[in-house]
């Protein structure tokens, strides 16, 4: 079982940087990756993925997220979000609600930019007062 205290960072934005060079962007030109660790200490990586049809675009962070689940692991304690850009890597409300879904409260939230500097926040803080059945 993974603690929180335990996540490694690094591991975690190094991963995501790795799934970012596969993302498909060929419309927004915006490359994403991310990573997830799970409370069984697994990763699962993701990459975005346009389309033409736009809605049917798959962001970074449902693309691990769906491929952590779809292996039966559905708590997520961490996931570390990266772009090619200075800013930080900030999820949009899609992934911020599935991202509920999978995690607890105090799950973190690394949000790298392309020099691997970094900022953590819980999910909590990125989705507040979120919508919970």
């Amino acid at each position: 079982m993974t603690n929180i205290k335990d996540v490694n960072y690094m591991l975690l934005i190094q991963r995501a940087e790795e799934a970012l060079k596969n993302a498909y962007s060929v419309y927004s030109k915006y490359k994403v990756g991310a990573s997830v660790l799970t409370k069984n200490g697994n990763i699962y990586d993701g990459c975005n993925i346009e389309n033409a049809s736009y809605s049917l675009t798959l962001c970074a962070e449902r693309t691990a997220i769906f491929k952590s689940v779809s292996e039966g692991e559905k708590e997520i304690v961490a996931i570390a979000i990266i772009t090619e850009t200075d800013d930080f890597a900030k999820p949009c409300g899609a992934c911020r609600q599935v991202m509920v879904e999978f995690m607890k409260d105090d799950a973190l939230v690394i949000l790298a930019n392309k020099n691997r500097e970094y900022i953590v926040k819980t999910i909590k803080e990125i989705l507040p007062d979120s919508f919970k059945l």
